[in-house]
């Protein structure tokens, strides 16, 4: 018997999003993000990061949020660093490839990247103009597999980025279950302040769709629009995205969805652990990944865990 907890891709949206969508149904808005709604949860956003210099943009998914930002953040002679189970690495069928960018892939035990990683990746590259130049640190937090950044590893990174004229951008598709892991030490007003860019993922978090772009170098913020209108990104009705973002974030409702999804995973984490299962990776976040032995796969067994 094959039991499978999908993810969120595969339910609708928490109810309360419904409710606002339909409540707000027949007020007449501005399109194009022009509305009150994506102004709202923007000035929420602003709030909760506490740095009211940062630009906020809403886009349909994290794919798309990832090939507008690195292709308008980067000139055609320079790539992107990124791990080698990085979402835009490993899932994104060449989405940064095709824009004219080359990733340039490390491999890590956790999922994490590390100052010194990222230094080997350009001191491969030192022939220049005939090798390309690194431009820019992509991060995932929580990572593919499940693993978290701590704040002196940002912290790290981020001075290692600005001594070396790096871009340091995070996806954040699963930055509402990082944030709220139980061992987690960084906030939300620290990732402003120690990233260039990043996004905070509602399609994975009880959104519909969308995630909110949120860039913090202003010079990155310069025409960033055009870009979002060239590849299809800026919704004519935008105001899915901003009522979606206001109703998740006005009472935190975001991260509690968020905390939920994490206990419940960790329950099903000591179900695996109490038939002695092994782990890819120690995680504290909803993405857990067991390694079973044969005889276990093939006995079905029953785990002690109640799920809801």
């Amino acid at each position: 018997m094959k039991i499978s907890f999908k993810n969120d891709y595969s339910e609708g949206c928490h109810p309360r999003i419904l409710e606002a969508l339909t409540k707000t149904n027949f007020d007449q808005q501005n399109g194009y993000g022009l509305d009150n709604y994506c102004q709202n949860a923007t000035n929420i956003i602003l709030q909760k990061t506490h740095s009211p210099k940062s630009k906020v943009h809403f886009v349909s998914g994290g794919t798309q949020a990832n090939l507008v930002i690195i292709s308008a953040f980067l000139r055609p002679h320079e790539s992107v660093v990124s791990a080698r189970t990085g979402h835009i690495f490993d899932n994104e069928t060449g989405a940064i490839e095709a824009t004219g960018h080359k990733i340039n892939s490390v491999e890590t035990v956790n999922g994490k990247l590390s100052p010194n990683r990222i230094q080997q990746v350009i001191d491969a590259h030192p022939i220049k103009p005939h090798q390309l130049k690194q431009r820019m640190v992509y991060i995932s937090n929580s990572t593919e597999i499940g693993t978290i950044y701590f704040k002196k590893e940002l912290q790290a990174l981020s001075e290692f980025c600005k001594s070396n004229n790096l871009y340091l951008y995070m996806d954040g598709a699963r930055l509402g279950q990082a944030l709220s892991a139980e061992n987690n030490d960084l906030s939300l007003e620290e990732i402003a302040k120690y990233t260039d860019a990043f996004y905070l993922g509602g399609t994975k978090n009880g959104a519909l769709i969308g995630e909110a772009i949120v860039i913090n170098n202003t010079k990155l913020q310069e025409d960033f629009e055009y870009h979002l209108k060239q590849k299809g990104a800026m919704l004519s009705k935008g105001r899915l995205l901003g009522i979606q973002f206001q109703e998740l974030l006005k009472d935190d409702l975001y991260f509690e969805l968020a905390k939920y999804a994490n206990k419940q995973a960790m329950r099903i984490k000591r179900a695996f652990e109490e038939i002695g299962c092994d782990w890819w990776t120690e995680t504290s976040t909803n993405q857990i990944f067991p390694i079973l032995e044969n005889e276990q796969i093939e006995g079905s067994t029953a785990l002690n865990c109640d799920i809801v």
